[in-house]
């Protein structure tokens, strides 16, 4: 199951890629440069919240061998 970073993460990436590619349409180089610096923003939290949750799932997979689950 995906984690709030996760999804904060690819939300904001998503709202990133839109404003560069409108940024691109109008011209605008602030609005494209913001776009790319919030899309890189998005996948690295996206990432980081993949990191977090495969570490949970380990911590828990190791907790239930060692129970002898």
């Amino acid at each position: 199951m995906l984690n709030k970073n996760e999804v904060k993460g690819k939300a904001k990436e998503i709202k990133g890629n839109i404003k560069d590619k409108v940024g691109e349409l109008v011209g605008n180089k602030k609005l494209e440069a913001e776009g790319e610096a919030e899309a890189i923003a998005g996948d690295l939290q996206h990432k980081a919240g993949k990191v977090q949750r495969k570490a949970g799932e380990a911590v828990e997979k190791a907790g239930r061998a060692i129970a002898g689950r």
